[in-house]
């Protein structure tokens, strides 16, 4: 496929529907659907013509890339390349992007809004946020080549989708999408259902986004009523969701569910597909690529190899090989030029399999250990136990208090202590008032919080931060 950049300025006042390109859509189905079916060769060549173009469109469009690829050579190979960092890019954005009307003012002037979450910078490019477990605030910007990837990858490889006419034939036949997440920021995943709800009105009834930061009773009733064939979230509000349909509160039948943005380990995985009846199914995916890899029917996740490269790495940044869990992992983008992401530092762990997958296909398989925060368990004002999911949490300290380096444990005597980093401790008084305010619409209390002076402890091997742990007893 041949990635085509519209040059020309634009108003950024003006928040408007990403328009659907029909042409630029084809483009990029027809290029994931003849790709489908390549040789693990075939692919690794495939990724390597697209690295070399991206890298020399970087070098020429963004200063910060051709500063820092000055002495590399014309044609490098990823290895040659130096790794960047979300701080990296952050630090340098207006140099990183290659269109100088796109600045991090305008994004962040764009993201203050929440009306504007689904809408699209200057009718161009989508923006996405993220904080992961570094702490540290992201803004990922989008361009339409790189959403026409999306959307064809997760479609036709992770949905089963080989035309609009597959997607207008679920639509008829009555299917309803429901996305359970976190509603009020410019997170990758709710701001696709929204662009999707805006740029075709007419599937606006069967997509929907239900906030998962509200009392779970509104929760179970707003699914009730909207009945989904389709639900998608995290695999610790997917365990929520499940308690609720075990006791009979909730009472959907879904025909499956979709999980992301956490691990979902295989007795979560058991539990929810006892309590629904049906299939449960992950996928990996990140603000700086949506759809990296989707879950065969084996329960293997191949990687999109021929639109984004991993490479995993160990504490030093030196490769590892196959069957060997790394340390972090390397994203390299290959189909956005808006932002380009080269060898960028995503964080997560990740073990390669040695061989390949009984399905047939040869895009390479991982196992990926990314976010594994616990679930609290928390006193309900009206008796019994409220649940309160961790990305719900974290959430909430991030939009409410601005705060991202925490950690949130509940001690064995039910007591909430709540870690912060020499910055967030500006904002004690934020941070209590906003759990409070969460807990309050939650219906949860009494709960003790007691913001300690100590800073949160990272795991000593992979230094990265479980922000929400549960210590009771399971």
């Amino acid at each position: 496929m041949a990635v085509v950049m519209r040059q020309g300025r634009s108003v950024f006042n003006l928040p408007v529907a990403q328009e659907f390109d029909p042409a630029r859509w084809a483009e990029a189905a027809f290029d994931v659907w003849q790709a489908s079916g390549l040789s693990a060769h075939e692919i690794d060549r495939t990724a390597a013509r697209r690295v070399q173009v991206l890298v020399s469109y970087a070098r020429t469009a963004s200063p910060f890339y051709a500063r820092r690829y000055r002495k590399a050579p014309e044609h490098p190979a990823l290895a040659d390349l130096q790794p960047v960092t979300k701080a990296d890019l952050m630090d340098h954005f207006d140099e990183v992007v290659t269109h100088a009307e796109v600045t991090r003012s305008s994004v962040e002037t764009f993201i203050a809004r929440p009306d504007r979450i689904g809408r699209s910078l200057a009718g161009r490019y989508s923006v996405w946020t993220s904080s992961g477990t570094t702490g540290l605030p992201g803004l990922f910007v989008h361009d339409p080549d790189a959403l026409a990837v999306y959307d064809a990858l997760e479609a036709q490889r992770f949905r089963g989708l080989r035309s609009p006419t597959d997607l207008l034939r679920q639509l008829i036949e009555g299917d309803r999408y429901a996305m359970v997440a976190a509603t009020d920021g410019h997170f990758a995943g709710v701001a696709t259902v929204e662009r999707m709800r805006h740029w075709a009105p007419w599937m606006a009834s069967a997509v929907r986004a239900f906030a998962l930061l509200q009392p779970c009773g509104a929760l179970v009733d707003q699914l009730n009523a909207y009945k989904p064939t389709i639900l998608a979230t995290y695999p610790t509000a997917a365990e929520m969701l499940a308690e609720e349909q075990e006791a009979g509160r909730l009472q959907v039948r879904p025909r499956e569910i979709w999980t992301g943005g956490e691990v979902l380990s295989e007795p979560t995985r058991l539990r929810v597909q006892r309590a629904f009846g049906c299939r449960v199914r992950s996928a990996y995916g990140a603000s700086e690529f949506l759809p990296i890899a989707w879950e065969c029917p084996h329960r293997h996740l191949h990687v999109n190899a021929d639109w984004v490269v991993l490479e995993p790495v160990d504490r030093l940044g030196n490769p590892v090989p196959p069957g060997t869990r790394s340390h972090s992992v390397l994203l390299t983008n290959l189909a956005n030029r808006i932002q380009p992401l080269i060898r960028y530092d995503l964080g997560d762990a990740v073990t390669v399999a040695s061989e390949p997958c009984a399905c047939g296909s040869y895009f390479p398989v991982i196992a990926v250990e990314g976010r594994c925060d616990d679930t609290l368990r928390l006193p309900g004002r009206r008796g019994g136990e409220v649940m309160v999911v961790p990305l719900a949490l974290e959430t909430v300290l991030e939009e409410s208090a601005g705060a991202h380096e925490f950690q949130v444990v509940q001690r064995r005597d039910g007591t909430l202590a709540v870690h912060l980093g020499a910055q967030e401790r500006e904002r004690r008084g934020q941070v209590r008032a906003a759990l409070q305010s969460y807990f309050e619409t939650c219906e949860v209390g009494p709960v003790d919080i007691l913001l300690s002076r100590r800073a949160p402890e990272r795991d000593a091997a992979s230094g990265k931060l479980r922000r929400v742990v549960c210590q009771l007893p399971r």
